[in-house]
C-alpha cells in the first residue's frame, strides 16, 4: 500500500472512532441521569468490571473515577470468582463493561453480585444481552461499525465507552463540586498538584519585599527603589498609602523615548493607572494566565484598604513548576 493509501486508512479510524462518540449524544436520556444518580448516591465504592479490551477501558474509567472524587477500583471478573468479588461489600455499585452483553466471566460472577444485593450498571453495546437483563441500568455504547477494516477488532466500540465512562466521571466531579486543591490533593506529585496547590500567597513578595514609593517621589528616587527590590517594577501610592499606579522597566524605556530628561520627573508621571491587580486567595495558576494574556510579568496584591500588600512576579511561578 502507498503511503496515501495508509493515511487514507488512518483517517477512516479517526472519522469512525469520532462519529462513534458523536453517536452518543442522542442516548443522553432518562438512562444516563439514572446512572448518574445510582454512581452519585453509591455510599460504598465503584466497582468497575469488564474482560479483554472492556476490562482495559474499565480500568481506566476507575482511574479517573478515583481520581476525579468518586471512589473506584477494578475489579478482574476472572479473578473474581476464584476469591477476589469477596473485595465488593453491601452499598457498593458495579459498573460493568461488555461489548457483548454475554461475556462468561462476567456473567459467572453476578450470582454473588446479587445476593449482596449490589446494583449494576452496564455499559454495552447489546441492550438485549443477559447481561442487559441483569442490570438495574443500562447504557447502550454500540456503534455502527468498528474502525477495524475486518470489523473485528474492538476499535469504536471501545472508544464510545471510554467516552461514555468520562462523561460520567466528569458529572459526578460536578456534583460533587470538586475544587482544584481536592484534585490536587488526590495528585500530590508532579505538575498537576502543583498547579492546584500553590496560592498567590503562597508565592507573592510581602512586607519589605514589595517595591512602593509616593506619587510625588523623584523618578530617580523611584527607580533606585525598583533597582534595590529587583521585580522589574515598583508599586505608586497616593499619601494614604493606595495603590494608584505601578512603574515598569517597560514604562522607564518608553518614556525615555519620549523625553529629553527625568531630572523633574516624579512618580506619578511615569506610573500606569489601574494596574492588573489579583486576590491572594487566587490560585498561582490564575495569576500566571492573567500575564500571559496582558503580555506583563508581576501583579499587584491590595489589602482591604487598596494598599499594597504583595507582589507576584513570573518568575515566582515558573520557579514553582507552575508551566
Amino acid at each position: 500500500m502507498s503511503a496515501r493509501d495508509l493515511r487514507r486508512l488512518a483517517e477512516r479510524v479517526f472519522r469512525l472512532e469520532a462519529d462513534a462518540i458523536l453517536g452518543l449524544v442522542a442516548k443522553l436520556d432518562e438512562r444516563f441521569d439514572r446512572a448518574v444518580a445510582l454512581l452519585h448516591g453509591c455510599r460504598g465504592r465503584v466497582i468497575v468490571t469488564g474482560m479483554g479490551k472492556s476490562g482495559l477501558v474499565g480500568r481506566k474509567i476507575a482511574a479517573t473515577l478515583a481520581s476525579t472524587g468518586t471512589p473506584a477500583y477494578f475489579l478482574h471478573p476472572a479473578e473474581g470468582v476464584h476469591g477476589d468479588v469477596g473485595m465488593v461489600a453491601r452499598g457498593d455499585v458495579v459498573l460493568a463493561l461488555s461489548n457483548s452483553g454475554e461475556t462468561d466471566e462476567v456473567l459467572a460472577i453476578l450470582p454473588p453480585l446479587k445476593r449482596l444485593g449490589v446494583p449494576i450498571l452496564l455499559l454495552t453495546g447489546n441492550p438485549a444481552s443477559t447481561l442487559a437483563r441483569q442490570a438495574e441500568v443500562v447504557l447502550d455504547v454500540s456503534v455502527p461499525e468498528e474502525a477495524c477494516p475486518m470489523n473485528l477488532a474492538p476499535t469504536s466500540s471501545t472508544t464510545a465507552a471510554l467516552a461514555m465512562g468520562d462523561a460520567l466521571a466528569m458529572v459526578l466531579l460536578e456534583l460533587r463540586g470538586l475544587r482544584p486543591e481536592d484534585y490536587a490533593a488526590l495528585h500530590p506529585r508532579g505538575t498537576l498538584g502543583w498547579r492546584a496547590l500553590f496560592r498567590v500567597s503562597d508565592l507573592m513578595h510581602t512586607a519589605d519585599a514589595v517595591p512602593v514609593v509616593g506619587e510625588t517621589t523623584p523618578l530617580r528616587d523611584a527607580i533606585a527603589e525598583m533597582t534595590t527590590k529587583r521585580l522589574g517594577m515598583t508599586t505608586v501610592v497616593d499619601a494614604a498609602g493606595r495603590l494608584t499606579g505601578v512603574i515598569t522597566d517597560g514604562d522607564l524605556r518608553r518614556l525615555h523615548l519620549r523625553e529629553a530628561s527625568i531630572v523633574d520627573l516624579r512618580a506619578g508621571d511615569a506610573a500606569t493607572r489601574e494596574p492588573k491587580t489579583i486576590r491572594a486567595d487566587e490560585l498561582a495558576a490564575k495569576a500566571l494566565e492573567v500575564m500571559e494574556s496582558w503580555m506583563i510579568t508581576s501583579l499587584v496584591i491590595v489589602d482591604g484598604d487598596g494598599r499594597p500588600a504583595g507582589i507576584i512576579h513570573m518568575h515566582d511561578i515558573l520557579r514553582a513548576k507552575i508551566v
